[in-house]
């Protein structure tokens, strides 16, 4: 009989049982081992034995992304660095990145949460899996195929891009099934309408990662693939990566993996909690993460909770898709772009003044576009505004791996104000 990778709870006293033994080893592993958070805690004037409910945990300090940067190359570091065996980064608003560590258990504990994302997707071994994903540092590509290999299906690492190689994994290797961002399964669903192949591959489901999607977008996905269903997966590289929760087949939202992690949803002001059905944001308390444990993190994320029971049966919580950022963060092609990433590569280009706009717009073709207004310095003449334009475009492709266009405009012909500017309009859906 095949394994199940799905945990066989029948209430939520069992759930909330294992998450109070977790959360207490977790805040004394944290406190007896890292030095940050046993000075956070000591400042908060609270000890792991002042944990008794799950009530306490809001007795707890927040961890938030800056505290990871500022903590840099090893924040929340728990255990002794030769039991770690892995690392990866995602990116941060100064240039210094946010380093997650792994023990063996910690990659042992992320194969499982994302095997049962393969397994509540209704997979099976007999599934070939095209993992569209960036591979690297980041936690998308490596992830997906852990969890692939551990729910025991072929995987495909594809990775990103290439169009021709990935029509010809299509075509050759019969995948029913891609991993990707949804501005990548749009690009590939074109590409497959374009050159004909709709008939000729065999794609029953999408899984798609890392940014919003509406809709439509996921609906022209399926019919140009002829696939059957789209899957979303929530991804955070603090919290393990990719893998920690999946809609099932009744699409009524996002299963997570609760006997691995807490989900506070909080108002991003007041940090209280909200209500079921409102917004908050999501923050992350760890159950058995050894190498570096979160507690009460802030990820920025917004969603909602789902009350009740799924019509698939499952006690475990839900959530709805990620809703967008409690802070300026926006998410283009699949890449996280904070302004100020932008604002430092502007910063060192020549005949620009300070002030810019970055403009977000979908167009009929479903595509994300960037466009980057940004001044010419007081004096200059606009013949070469051209030349400046194409600088500035590379220096952004090569700093943030996102294309954007540049249009350069006349000096103090953007608004100025007396509170703070505004940065980005983003006129997508």
């Amino acid at each position: 009989m095949k394994k199940s990778f799905m945990p066989d709870f029948k209430t939520q006293e069992e759930i909330q049982a294992v998450q109070l033994a977790g959360l207490k080893w977790t805040v004394a592993h944290a406190y007896n081992n890292s030095e940050f958070y046993k000075q956070r805690f000591d400042e908060a004037g609270v000890k792991p034995e002042d944990i008794q409910s799950l009530d306490d945990l809001q007795r707890l300090p927040f961890v938030t992304a800056q505290d990871l940067q500022q903590q840099y190359p090893w924040p929340l570091q728990a255990v002794p660095l030769e039991k770690i065996v892995r690392l990866h980064a995602s990116s941060g608003t100064t240039g210094k990145r946010k380093v997650m560590i792994y023990t063996n258990k910690d990659i042992d504990d992320w194969a499982n949460m994302f095997a049962r994302c393969y397994e509540i997707a209704g997979l099976t071994e007999q599934d070939r899996i095209q993992i569209c994903v960036g591979y690297g540092v980041w936690t998308a590509g490596v992830g997906f195929q852990l969890g692939c290999e551990r729910f025991g299906a072929l995987a495909i690492p594809a990775g990103p891009g290439n169009m021709d190689m990935q029509m010809q994994f299509l075509e050759d290797f019969q995948p029913t099934v891609i991993c990707s961002t949804a501005s990548m399964g749009l690009l590939m669903a074109e590409e497959v309408e374009t050159r004909g192949l709709k008939n000729k591959i065999n794609v029953k489901k999408v899984i798609f990662g890392a940014e919003r999607s509406n809709d439509a977008m996921r609906n022209t996905i399926k019919n140009l693939l002829g696939a059957e269903e789209t899957f979303d997966i929530p991804g955070l590289t603090e919290l393990y990566g990719p893998g920690t929760g999946l809609d099932c087949p009744y699409h009524q939202g996002i299963h997570y993996w609760a006997d691995y992690y807490i989900m506070e949803l909080l108002d991003p002001d007041t940090l209280q909690p909200v209500a079921d059905g409102e917004v908050g944001e999501m923050v992350y308390t760890t159950l058995r993460k050894e190498g570096s444990p979160l507690i009460r993190y802030r990820s920025r994320d917004l969603t909602r909770r789902i009350p009740g029971i799924c019509p698939c049966g499952s006690i475990l919580p839900r959530h709805d898709r990620i809703l967008g950022r409690s802070d300026d963060m926006f998410i283009i092609r699949g890449v996280n772009i904070y302004p100020s990433q932008i604002d430092g590569i502007l910063a060192t280009q020549e005949g620009i003044g300070s002030e810019y706009q970055i403009h977000l717009a979908r167009k009929d073709d479903g595509k994300d576009y960037m466009t980057i207004r940004v001044e010419r310095l007081e004096g200059l003449a606009a013949e070469n505004d051209k030349r400046a334009a194409a600088k500035i475009e590379s220096a952004i492709k090569k700093g943030i791996l996102v294309s954007g266009a540049v249009e350069i405009v006349d000096y103090h012909s953007l608004p100025r104000t007396e509170r703070k500017a505004r940065r980005v309009f983003d006129n997508r859906d």
